[in-house]
């Protein structure tokens, strides 16, 4: 399968996914992130403002807030930077909410939420065509753990991206979470996640 095909058969995928079934899988994404967040503990978090088709992640900036800096993506030119999460937002470049232009420098990022159309078999991630996160992890100096998030997992097990697409270490879907491959199984986390909605 080649990477041009496999994007056409995720976007048909995530077309699916409507209404209340896709609240519901926004709080099991959002849920499991929170707990893999609490277990890494990170000072600072690349979060992003969710477009209709990805994962709606906005509660976890109030609980990340107290203790954590967060940081969401500002369109500029091919890619973005990062800018610190504040209040008011407004709407920037494809209609994706963004916090006020900042000028900082940024040390490191701990760990990124990143959202996908799909990953492959080596963890690589699938995005719209755009290669704006690839851009910005080609400028990073030290690669922070990353997760891919996901409404609905499409996951092939071929090799389909290219080299300087970017790689995850979680893939968190409503369906499971992959870890590097392997299926990562915490039964508490899961139990959690689906009752507390």
């Amino acid at each position: 399968m080649e990477k041009r095909e496999f994007r056409k058969l995720c976007k048909k995928r995530m077309e699916k996914v409507a209404g209340f079934s896709r609240r519901y899988r926004s709080h099991i994404v959002r849920c499991r992130v929170a707990n893999i967040i609490k277990k890494y503990n990170p000072d600072s978090v690349l979060l992003y403002m969710p477009m209709p088709h990805e994962p709606d992640i906005r509660a976890l900036f109030r609980v990340l807030a107290q203790n954590t800096k967060i940081y969401i993506p500002f369109m500029e030119g091919e890619s973005f930077k990062l800018v610190q999460y504040r209040l008011p937002l407004r709407k920037g470049r494809f209609g994706i909410m963004e916090s006020n232009n900042s000028h900082f420098y940024l040390p490191k990022i701990d760990l990124a939420v990143v959202p996908v159309l799909g990953v492959d078999g080596k963890m690589g991630r699938i995005g719209f065509g755009k290669g704006m996160y690839d851009r910005f992890y080609a400028t990073l100096k030290r690669k922070p753990t990353t997760l891919f998030v996901q409404l609905r997992k499409c996951y092939t097990k071929e090799i389909v991206t290219d080299s300087f697409d970017i790689e995850a270490d979680f893939y968190i879907t409503p369906e499971d979470i992959i870890f590097r491959g392997k299926r990562y199984v915490d039964r508490n986390i899961d139990r959690r996640c689906r009752s507390n909605r």
